[in-house]
This record gives structure tokens, sequence and C-alpha cells, in this order.
């Protein structure tokens, strides 16, 4: 039997927006980008569990208190070796895939994810990878075997959060398979991952509009949002370069 577990690495630091997980998404409600991003989480029946993995160091303990008041697992972990935190997610949870997400990206392209999950296995997939969004709203799962042989033969530059790059410079010892989204959503122009000031408050505008949706809001109804107000969308134009990580897929 599969069990797919959503393995969120978590950490404080950041030189741009310091902890941007923690960041609130909703102010008046002090609803964090990364409570929302569990809500919506356990909507998806595909995932089985949540586990937080969170770096070391006393600047990350609000992640623990975080899981242990929503109810779920968190491990500790090396900063750097993100790789090895996606890992210990995946036992901790005793998953056999892993589904991976950034936990500075509220806005995951749901609407797939249970085709996605069926396709992964069924095609017997090491990785089924979802590309062609607006930045911060894709997905991965990987086969926890696979993320454990990525780090057995990878270099410490692939024990990094560049969590699949083993996978990526080595395609021919993987099975991987790249989905693309609906056409409305195949927008690598419009970015919605929280690095810098700028994209909090787009996040926060999109989600004070479409909240009445929470906590799945569909990526469809975020770019109508963003398409009809070009004055957010400028907030972020200056880091908006959205790119494939397996390159062209046609």
């Amino acid at each position: 039997m599969r069990k797919l577990v959503a393995a969120l690495a978590c950490r404080a630091g950041g030189s741009r927006l310091y902890g941007k997980p923690l960041q609130f998404l909703d102010i008046e409600k002090k609803l964090s980008v990364l409570e929302y991003m569990v809500q919506s989480l356990q909507t998806e029946p595909a995932i089985s569990e949540i586990v937080l993995g969170v770096s070391v160091g006393s600047e990350n303990e609000p992640f623990h208190d975080m899981a242990k008041r929503l109810g779920l697992k968190s491990i500790r972990g090396d900063e750097i070796d993100v790789l090895s935190r996606l890992i210990q997610c995946g036992d901790a949870g005793n998953a056999t895939d892993v589904f991976r997400v950034t936990t500075e990206s509220p806005f995951v392209y749901f609407e797939t994810i249970s085709e996605a999950w069926r396709l992964h296995q069924a095609n017997a997939n090491d990785v089924t990878h979802m590309s062609g969004l607006p930045a911060g709203c894709g997905f991965e799962m990987i086969r926890l075997e696979s993320l454990k042989m990525a780090h057995a033969r990878g270099e410490a530059r692939h024990r990094s959060e560049l969590c699949t790059l083993y996978v990526k410079e080595h395609r021919d010892e993987f099975q991987v398979q790249v989905l693309e989204p609906t056409p409305e959503c195949a927008r690598l122009d419009l970015r919605l991952t929280i690095d810098y000031p700028e994209d909090l408050v787009l996040c926060r505008r999109v989600y004070d509009h479409l909240k009445e949706l929470a906590p799945r809001i569909p990526v469809s109804r975020i770019v109508e949002f963003l398409d009809a107000n070009p004055e957010t969308r400028k907030l972020v134009e200056p880091y908006s370069a959205g790119i494939r990580w397996y390159g062209e897929t046609k």
C-alpha cells in the first residue's frame, strides 16, 4: 500500500525576508503562510500525512510548537541539507512517497494532485513533477527510495535546498514524468512565492480577495485576479522569471 506524505521543510532564517513561513497571510486572523498550507494540504485525499522538516537552531523552535498545536509530526535536521530533511520526514511518516512543496508558497495547484498521484503510481514514476505554473504553485511527488538514492549518490551541492538536482542531472537513472497544467494556469510570467516583502504583499492581496474559497483557492481564480489587477502584479515584476526545472517539455 503506497503512502504519500507531505514533507514541509521549515526554517526561520532568510536574508530578504525573515521567517517567511511564519509570516501572516491573514493578519486579522493571525493565520500564517504555513498554517494555511497545512489547512490546504489536509483537504487533499491523496496526502495521508503532513510532517514538518525543521532546521536545527533555537530560532526554529516555533515550528515544533506549531506542529504540536496542529497535531503534526516534526523532525530536526541539517539546515543546509534539505534533502536529508525530506528523507527524515518520509521516514517519520512511514511514507513510500514524498509530496514536496516549499513552505513560502501558499497557493498550491490542487486541481491536479489526485490525478498526478494516480499517474505516479500507475507509471511507476520515481518523480512526478508539475511544471509550467506561476512560480510557487508547482509540486513534486518523489519515491522515498529515490530520494535516498539521490542523497547517497550525490555531491554536497545535491544535498541542499535543490532537493531533486541529482535527479535532474541524472534523468537516465530515474523514471520522471513532467505534467502540464491547464492552459489558463500555464503562466510562468506570474509569481506566487514569498521571498521578498513585495511577494508577501501580493500574496496577502490574493488571499484577501479570494479567501471565501480557502483553503483550496484555485490557481485559475488567482490568475484571473492578477490579470485584472496589473498594479498588484507589478509589485513583483522585478523578481518574476519563471523557469521549468526540467527544461522544455514539448
